[in-house]
């Protein structure tokens, strides 16, 4: 199976890695950097039928399949994390890729602020789009201001994932070719 059903169209991928943000923001801050496989849905389908949740399987094409196996000890946003994502190649069911991490992130409109921690998502399709995702991690002002301001998700970007996270998003490419 290749991508070619996932390739002309933003909306799958926008969706799976707004699925991506619910279960990494479900799992709470300082965590290790989570991987997915994206498949087609209907790949899965029987899966998600079976389970135990309310999950409409018709809203995306794709699915976000969680890659266990990565080392704990590799720290989101280092080399070492890079080097290890570029030995991952894929089943030719994997149309697509989504690695979420941890980083401290500057804006570099105002190169005088304090770096805040943040999570990238950035997802590819296999020949086809990419998207970049920033999650601002709260700062005790908002907190305080908001007790309850770590359960609100606030998304940044939407970006082609080239323009904010180069690295990253070539890295993913990586993963597809032979």
């Amino acid at each position: 199976m290749n991508a070619s059903n996932h390739t002309s169209d933003i909306r799958p991928l926008n969706a799976a890695l707004r699925e991506a943000v619910d279960f990494v923001h479900a799992e709470g801050w300082d965590r290790p950097a989570t991987l997915f496989a994206l498949v087609p849905t209907e790949l899965v389908q029987d899966v998600i039928a079976a389970g135990d949740h309310d999950n409409d399987t018709d809203a995306s094409p794709l699915a976000l399949v969680v890659q266990d196996g990565l080392p704990d000890h590799i720290r989101p946003g280092s080399d070492e994390l890079g080097e290890y994502i570029a030995t991952v190649r894929w089943p030719d069911v994997v149309v697509g890729a989504v690695l979420a991490q941890e980083i401290m992130f500057r804006n570099s409109a105002d190169p005088d602020a304090t770096p805040r921690q943040a999570r990238i998502f950035t997802g590819v399709v296999d020949g086809g789009p990419d998207r970049t995702l920033l999650q601002l991690r709260p700062s005790e002002d908002d907190i305080a201001a908001d007790p309850f301001a770590e359960d609100k998700v606030e998304l940044l970007g939407g970006m082609d994932g080239a323009e904010i996270a180069p690295g990253v998003t070539s890295m993913l490419r990586f993963t597809f070719e032979d």
